[in-house]
C-alpha cells in the first residue's frame, strides 16, 4: 500500500478513489504517529490533490524536483501539511518513511510546508492568507518567461476571510493569468466553527465571476469531477480559473465530518484504528 505511485501513466477514476483511500489512511497515520497536526483540511483536500498529481494534470519529475519545465503547487493552507507530504510521499520525491518523522524533532516535515526542507514544495505556506498572492507571483513570471508551464494554488474557505486574497484575486485577471488555477477547499469548517456563521463567503463562486474569474463548481470528492474541472481550467484562455471544491471537512472518518473539534486535533491510536477502519469500508 505505501508503494510509490507510477507516474508514468495518468490513473483513472476508480484507481483515484482507491488511491484518496490510502492516502486518507497515511494521514490519519502520520498524525497519529506524531500525536498533532490537523486531520480535517487534510482530508477535505486529498481527493483534489490526488487527482491533480495522479490524474494526470501536475506536470512533475519527482526525481528532479526543480525541473525548470514542471507546473508549480502552493499550498496557500500550510497547516494542511499532512495531505501534501503524504501525496509527494507517494510521487516517489522522498521515501515514505519519512512521514514516520512528521512534527519531530530535526524532522524535514514540518507541521507547515517548507520549501527549503521538503522535495517537491515549492512555496513555504502556513501564514494564512498568502498563497494565492505568490501564486499570482508566480503566473506572472511564468507569463514574462513566455514559459508554458502553470500554477496551481489550493487556498482553505476560512483562509479567504483574509484581504490579502482579495488583493490577489482582484490582480490575477488584470495580467490575464491563465496559466493560473485556484482550487479552493470549500470544506465548510474552520477552527472554532462553520465558515457561513464566523465569516459568510457566500455566493463564493459568483464573488469569482465577479471578479473576472473563470468559476467552476464540482462535488470536491467526485474524481471525475475534479479531473473534468482541472482539465477546464487547462483550456480556458484569457483569465484565471477558480474551482470551488465543495468538500466536506475530516471527509471519510464519521466522528471528525463537519466537527470543528478535529481541525487541528491528532488521533490517539484507538481513534486512529477506528478512522481507518472507516476508510477502509471495514469493522475496527
Amino acid at each position: 500500500m505505501n508503494q510509490a505511485i507510477d507516474t508514468t501513466r495518468p490513473l483513472g477514476v476508480e484507481e483515484l478513489k482507491e488511491l484518496s483511500k490510502e492516502l486518507r489512511v497515511d494521514i490519519i497515520q502520520m498524525l497519529v504517529e506524531a500525536g498533532s497536526g490537523h486531520p480535517g483540511g487534510s482530508l477535505s483536500a486529498i481527493d483534489a490533490l490526488a487527482c491533480l498529481y495522479f490524474g494526470g494534470i501536475l506536470r512533475y519529475r519527482a526525481n528532479e524536483p526543480h525541473w525548470p519545465g514542471r507546473d508549480r503547487f502552493v499550498l496557500s493552507k500550510g497547516h494542511c501539511s499532512p495531505a501534501m507530504y503524504v501525496t509527494l510521499a507517494r510521487a516517489g520525491f522522498f521515501p515514505h518513511d519519512w512521514l514516520k518523522t512528521f512534527r519531530k524533532f530535526e524532522s524535514r516535515l514540518q507541521g507547515h510546508v517548507d520549501r527549503l526542507r521538503v522535495p517537491g514544495v515549492d512555496a513555504s505556506t502556513g501564514s494564512l492568507g498568502q498563497g494565492l498572492s505568490i501564486s499570482v507571483g508566480m503566473a506572472i513570471t511564468a507569463k514574462l518567461d513566455k514559459a508554458d508551464w502553470r500554477v496551481y494554488c489550493m487556498l482553505g474557505d476560512g483562509e479567504s476571510e483574509a484581504g490579502q486574497v482579495w488583493e490577489a484575486t482582484m490582480s490575477a485577471p488584470k495580467f490575464a493569468l491563465d496559466n493560473l488555477c485556484l482550487i479552493l477547499d470549500n470544506n465548510q469548517v474552520q477552527q472554532t466553527g462553520l465558515v457561513v456563521d464566523i465569516m459568510n463567503l457566500n455566493p463564493i463562486a459568483d464573488k469569482f465571476r465577479a471578479f473576472n474569474w473563470h468559476a467552476i463548481e464540482i462535488d470536491g470528492h467526485d474524481h471525475a469531477q475534479v479531473i473534468d474541472a482541472l482539465k477546464e481550467a487547462q483550456n480556458t484562455k484569457g483569465k484565471p480559473t477558480a474551482i470551488v471544491s465543495h468538500t466536506i471537512k475530516g471527509k471519510g472518518v464519521s466522528f471528525m465530518e463537519l466537527n470543528p473539534e478535529w481541525h487541528g486535533k491528532a488521533p490517539n491510536a484507538e481513534q486512529g484504528e477506528r478512522a481507518i477502519a472507516e476508510i477502509l469500508g471495514r469493522k475496527p
